[in-house]
């Protein structure tokens, strides 16, 4: 009778301080898990970031748990922090999100590569999708520098004469329009046997790069972005006039920018040992065109 008493108090509701709700307490560590569930579930559904003392308002946890379980959720990508210490969903949510192909939350979780990448090369720095057989920006950070500054939000350039274009054809992320191959400039590739033999070395070395082939003068270079798998989703840029990005820049540009490609790839999931061979690449390009 006594150890039935004992298992009833156990399991009986009781009333969570300061908001009423009740919870069952569980001596196998399930209320852990509820609480947590409890956090993720304020920090998914707020309509911006929030902060620790709204989580703990909100959810009647002590602050001693609240932080506990925050870190926890934190180290396990479902929630992180902005520059602000507030709290918004975490990175897994976004890896979810780009298995269907969205690009829900993309330019945020990218932003910190952005900055990184603009910070070290000091130029315009882009991120860019496929869309309607066209390159689109969908995330900047200005140059700091006057001349070559220039705003490529929303506006959509060919695949076939920028550095993001190539990218995105190369590992079949894009298809080419049908038709003849605009030509921009006199240094714009327009056929499409040499435009094949420049993908071809694009995927060789990682990166792509255009000097004067979208607008004279303008030289610019991008790096793939993939997410769990190795499937390119997204490419991102640095560009300016050549007489900043000049032959001997390049490379180095070229560097900054593939790291900070992987740093967000690795944030949407993708593990190099993932990327699919070279002639799986080719592969998928083909049954794109």
């Amino acid at each position: 009778m006594e150890l039935a008493a004992r298992n009833y108090a156990a399991k009986r509701p009781r009333r969570e301080p300061h908001t009423g709700r009740h919870v069952v307490s569980s001596p196998n560590g399930t209320q852990a898990v509820d609480r947590a569930a409890r956090l993720l579930t304020e920090v998914v559904h707020a309509p911006g970031s929030v902060t620790f003392t709204e989580l703990a308002a909100a959810t009647g946890l002590a602050k001693s748990t609240t932080s506990r379980l925050l870190l926890a959720l934190e180290r396990n990508g479902l929630v992180r922090r902005d520059d602000a210490g507030r709290f918004r969903p975490g990175e897994m949510f976004v890896r979810f999100a780009w298995r269907g192909g969205a690009e829900a939350g993309l330019t945020e979780v990218a932003q910190p590569c952005l900055d990184r990448l603009g910070a070290a090369t000091g130029e315009t720095v882009n991120l860019g999708v496929g869309r309607d057989g066209m390159v689109e920006q969908i995330a900047q950070v200005d140059s700091g520098y006057l001349i070559g500054a220039m705003n490529w939000l929303g506006r959509a350039v060919p695949l076939h004469c920028s550095a993001a274009g190539k990218v995105l054809l190369a590992h079949g992320a894009a298809k080419l329009p049908a038709g003849r191959l605009e030509r921009r400039t006199e240094q714009t590739i327009t056929g499409r046997a040499a435009l094949e033999e420049e993908l071809a070395a694009v995927r060789e070395r990682g990166y792509a790069v255009i000097d004067g082939e979208l607008e004279p003068g303008l030289v610019a270079v991008a790096a793939p972005v993939r997410r769990d798998g190795g499937a390119v989703v997204a490419a991102l840029s640095v560009s300016g006039p050549g007489n900043r990005l000049t032959p001997a820049q390049i490379a180095d540009v070229a560097l900054h920018c593939m790291a900070e490609a992987s740093a967000l790839s690795a944030i949407l999931g993708h593990r190099p040992d993932a990327t699919p061979p070279a002639s799986q690449q080719q592969a998928q390009k083909e049954g794109a065109a």
